[in-house]
């Protein structure tokens, strides 16, 4: 038995593995690993690549359209503040911004709205001290004590911020050290939020006022920028302008090359841009802003009230000379154009 059994063996055939399938075995291995490293390459490229928001309701005018440019710089943070301890925050990601505008375009209450939101602090005018702006070394200085965390200010919810920034006019150091700025910010990964308003013979209108009361002070002797009610609103748009017919044309033509300027020399960075009037029409822009800044849809509210409404032709004295100055140029619109 034992011997047909050995016979049996060893008269069988010993099968031994085809070279041709272990080859097509390692070449379907090398194929599939290939694949996978493609499609993880692919995974973290889309996850490092910042979102894209374009601006779909630019000015029909003068100014050019400028949409948000793509950027791979991480724009969550986690500041680690000098001053304060984050405690259980510290986990939390912190996203940086700055709201570029001009004075008497809405910034002022465009912030307060932005204010409302639980887990953002924007900290007003920092650059309107000289002393903070008088070279590029101490604007990016301002800047790092910002976006670390470590400025304090009536709107600072420092700890638990998903969102830091603060709002700065064109001539305050913006435009003048513009170069070293776009750099830090596009390092840093700072969002830019351009506000402007289209109708710049109101936003004038408001710019003309608002000089008159720093010295009039028609609020029982004290000059406010911005009000919470309608009775002092009422009393600040008493005053009624006398705009300089002649000049303008030029004089509207010099904010427009400012904002188209300003727009050219940070188109780099991450925007968007933003009107001031579609803003009071149109709520859910406000959703965009902070979709734009990657927070939760809340909604926000402000107690300022608006200052100058009503026709411009009660807001200006000298409105039939306006009139006819503007009357068949190209800024037309302006004088027809009705209040929101």
């Amino acid at each position: 038995m034992v011997e047909a059994v050995y016979h049996l063996c060893k008269d069988s055939p010993i099968i031994k593995p085809s070279k041709k399938t272990s080859l097509l075995f390692r070449i379907t291995f090398l194929v599939f690993a290939m694949v996978c490293g493609l499609y993880m390459l692919f995974v973290c490229v889309q996850q490092m690549r910042s979102s894209r928001i374009i601006d779909k309701d630019m000015m029909e005018g003068p100014f050019p359209r400028i949409s948000l440019t793509e950027l791979t710089v991480p724009l969550v943070h986690y500041p680690t503040p000098k001053t304060f301890n984050r405690c259980e925050c510290a986990k939390n990601p912190v996203r940086f911004f700055a709201i570029l505008s001009m004075q008497r375009s809405g910034s002022g209450w465009f912030e307060t709205l932005l204010n409302s939101h639980t887990n953002l602090s924007s900290n007003g005018e920092i650059f309107s001290q000289r002393e903070r702006r008088q070279n590029l070394s101490s604007i990016l200085q301002t800047l790092d004590r910002v976006y670390n965390l470590d400025w304090f200010s009536s709107a600072s919810k420092n700890e638990c911020s998903a969102a830091v920034g603060f709002k700065w006019m064109f001539n305050q150091g913006l435009i003048e050290h513009h170069e070293g700025i776009v750099e830090y910010m596009n390092r840093r990964g700072v969002s830019v939020i351009f506000l402007f308003r289209r109708n710049l013979l109101r936003r004038m209108v408001s710019v003309h006022a608002n000089s008159y009361d720093r010295y009039a002070k028609l609020l029982n002797g004290t000059h406010k920028s911005h009000v919470h009610s309608e009775e002092e609103a009422s009393k600040l748009s008493s005053y009624k302008p006398v705009i300089n017919s002649t000049s303008l044309v030029s004089d509207l033509k010099a904010v427009e090359d400012s904002v188209a300027r300003a727009l050219s020399y940070f188109s780099s960075t991450r925007h968007i841009v933003l009107y001031y009037e579609d803003l009071v029409r149109n709520k859910t822009k406000l959703q965009d802003v902070l979709e734009f800044l990657k927070l939760p849809r809340r909604e926000l509210t402000s107690h300022q009230v608006k200052i100058h409404k009503g026709p411009l032709s009660d807001l200006i004295s000298n409105w039939d000379e306006v009139h006819r100055s503007l009357d068949g140029t190209r800024y037309e619109s302006f004088i027809n154009n009705r209040d929101y």
